[in-house]
């Protein structure tokens, strides 16, 4: 087609844009994340603590916390900052963030592993699963190769993106050196975000071990993992001079895989990767004893796994359970991402989460779904190269014993018993959105997170622990801080609307709204800045462990396990490449809420367990967002 990049060599087409600004250039002079001063932590750990007590239980949390903050707390925080002081290339989170993550020994499926699913081509003849599969392997490779050049642009926060998102500030920031560049940034409104993170999307997998994973990365390798009907395929998509393979041929060997008709292995392997991490770990040491060396390392060093399921999606629901989980055997969630695509060209990414934070996942997806969606490789009419497949493609095979078959089949049944357990439920809240409620000058964030508040006390009668997760990515090695949505603010307003309707006239329940709405905007800037607690809290915890110190008796007190036992997990983003995104539930008796807020509606995705009802939570959610919007429009609501 006219137009159309050409494939001359390593000509413009294997790179997704070339940024004038350097991809790495502001990493240096990004700001440190700040340790806060304790006190400030011990009134935000108090005020998240306030709606979750009766007054007896909170003055027993008060007088710990003071305690706390008054003597080993007070050693653990100045210890703290003389460590943070002496590790000035990285973050006081860093370390332990990464322990907790690797220590953890649930399987990562459903507990850590999160999804995003794409929105559908807008041309329909490009959601062909080979087309699209062909086109999104083509733009996730352009973005690998466009990243380690150095190309990609740099990812940056813009609050006044006339002034900072202009050829004019990129030309001239270019020549400020990398140690001073953040400033230059900063003083047009800019914020240059943290991308350390970004080299572990491509050749790196999540390795079992013994008491604490390991992540591995290889970025030597050149092939593809395939999964297709529980059978695994490699071939090199770049070739001995470092360039990508020609469309056509990427196409070739897809639809051979795509044509071949092997049946689904007996014991399939990906079932292991679904299971507690320990156990895995003494499985994979024997795959390893067992001859398998040469197979695992190729999934272990593959640029990223495609998983192509051999079904339609019938609906949402079925779509938010292909990409959270899906047939174990046609995942390896040990790897950084496996890139899903269903027979009807349903595309998802199902991520795991050690490695990074949903930013960097985020700005792939971006970006892989602007390029292959803009300026696709190949489109309906394009046919696969002539070359010889069988050659080029390489089917795994692996030899398994009694003992790795028995560990696959146990595999299987825990996670099928799993699987069976949980809940995935949508709604799509038309009556309005962001627009609206910018409007009537209030938080759109803050009106979803009080609805959450509000359907949770209309349909268990109680206010409970509530996580929302920031990120910290606009300082050196940031990861995340908590929000804590859940308030005196939003209980009150809660309680309003729920159980006092008649006792307060329309203006007073705006009023309670816009209260809730200002004290979330607070905690949320607060948290963006690093100025949170949980973390803070977190690395005192352990900082002491790591010491070998008993336990402070604030980290014992039951209250502070019950604000951590997070029955209300939230998470949220938008993105014109995103259609929606989910995760499971934290805890056994929790719900896990993927939400997004648009211009004109709002999307709420939530998982659950047994113990909890997620279709009710749901109609209670709607109900209160109904209600929110009406009292903004002024109209009277009834109970």
């Amino acid at each position: 087609a006219p137009g159309r990049r050409g494939y001359s060599g390593a000509g413009a087409a294997e790179f997704l844009h070339r940024s004038i600004v350097p991809t790495m250039h502001y990493q240096k002079s990004l700001p440190r994340l700040p340790v806060p001063k304790l006190e400030d932590t011990i009134t935000r750990y108090l005020n998240a603590q306030k709606p979750l007590l009766n007054d007896d239980q909170f003055r027993k949390t008060e007088e710990l916390a003071h305690a706390f903050e008054k003597g080993i707390g007070r050693e653990l925080h100045e210890q703290l900052i003389a460590q943070d002081n002496q590790n000035k290339h990285t973050s006081y989170i860093t370390g332990p963030w990464f322990d907790m993550y690797l220590k953890a020994r649930e399987p990562v499926v459903l507990n850590f592993n999160a999804f995003m699913s794409f929105n559908p081509d807008p041309k329909s003849e490009y959601n062909d699963q080979l087309i699209r599969a062909t086109n999104m392997t083509v733009s996730a490779i352009r973005f690998m190769k466009t990243f380690r050049a150095g190309y990609l642009e740099p990812e940056v926060f813009h609050l006044n993106p006339e002034k900072s998102d202009t050829e004019i500030f990129k030309k001239i920031i270019r020549f400020v050196p990398s140690s001073i560049s953040w400033f230059g940034a900063y003083m047009v409104n800019a914020y240059p975000l943290d991308m350390s993170q970004y080299f572990r999307l491509f050749n790196s997998t999540r390795l079992p071990k013994l008491n604490k994973d390991e992540l591995y990365t290889d970025e030597k390798a050149k092939h593809l993992l395939v999964l297709r009907n529980g059978n695994f395929y490699v071939f090199d998509v770049i070739d001995r001079d470092g360039n990508m393979l020609k469309p056509s041929e990427i196409q070739a060997h897809l639809k051979y895989i795509l044509s071949d008709n092997s049946p689904a292995p007996a014991f399939p392997l990906g079932y292991l990767t679904s299971e507690n991490r320990d156990t895995w770990a003494l499985l994979r040491k024997n795959l390893l004893q067992n001859g398998n060396e040469e197979a695992l390392q190729k999934v272990d060093s593959a640029i990223f796994c495609l998983s192509l399921d051999d079904f339609p999606v019938k609906d949402f629901v079925h779509l938010s359970h292909t990409m959270l989980h899906g047939d174990a055997a046609n995942r390896w969630y040990d790897k950084s991402f496996n890139l899903i695509i269903t027979k009807d060209g349903n595309a998802g990414v199902n991520f795991e989460h050690s490695w990074g934070d949903g930013v960097a996942v985020l700005r792939f997806q971006n970006e892989v779904f602007k390029d292959s969606t803009k300026t696709p490789a190949i489109s309906p009419q394009s046919q696969p190269a002539s070359v010889d497949c069988s050659g080029a493609v390489q089917k795994l095979d692996f030899k398994l014993n009694d003992a790795l078959k028995a560990g696959i089949t146990k595999a299987k049944q825990k996670f099928d018993a799993t699987v069976e357990s949980l809940s995935l439920n949508l709604i799509q809240f038309q009556e309005g959105g962001k627009e609206l409620l910018k409007q009537k000058k209030v938080s759109p964030d803050a009106v979803a997170q009080l609805a959450f508040q509000m359907a949770f006390l209309r349909q268990y009668d109680q206010t409970v622990a509530t996580y929302e997760s920031c990120s910290t990515a606009a300082f050196k090695h940031g990861r995340t801080e908590t929000i804590r949505p859940a308030s005196v603010h939003t209980k009150r307003c809660s309680e309003a609307f729920v159980k006092e309707l008649s006792k307060h006239s329309t203006e007073e329940l705006q009023n309670l709204i816009v209260e809730c709405s200002k004290y979330h905007g607070r905690l949320t800037k607060e948290a963006a800045m690093g100025q949170g607690f949980d973390r803070h809290l977190f690395s005192l915890r352990y900082l002491a462990l790591s010491k070998g110190l008993p336990l402070p008796d604030f980290y014992q007190d039951q209250a502070y396990a019950r604000l951590n036992h997070n029955i209300i997990s939230t998470s949220t983003l938008v993105s014109p490449a995103v259609q929606l995104g989910g995760f499971g539930p934290v805890v056994s008796d929790g719900f896990g809420v993927g939400y997004q807020v648009q211009d004109d509606w709002i999307g709420c995705n939530v998982s659950s367990y047994p113990a909890r009802n997620g279709k009710e939570f749901l109609q209670c959610i709607y109900k209160s967002l109904e209600d929110i919007f009406n009292v903004l429009k002024g109209k009277k609501i009834s109970s």
